[in-house]
């Protein structure tokens, strides 16, 4: 995903409810492990094991 369109998800992402946010990290398709990563340093860490288990 090239890096405009990265930052309005990015955008979207840091603005998001929690439920939000695992949308988001959970849907999105073409999305880069640098893009996983930076899309992570913004999730609620308290909130991980959520985020765990919508991935399965």
């Amino acid at each position: 995903m090239d890096r405009n369109d990265f930052e309005k998800i990015l955008t979207k992402f840091k603005i998001a409810s929690v439920d939000g946010k695992i949308d988001i990290y959970t849907t999105t398709k073409g999305l880069n492990r640098e893009q996983y990563k930076e899309l992570l340093m913004w999730f609620p860490r308290t909130d991980i094991d959520r985020l765990e288990k919508a991935l399965g």
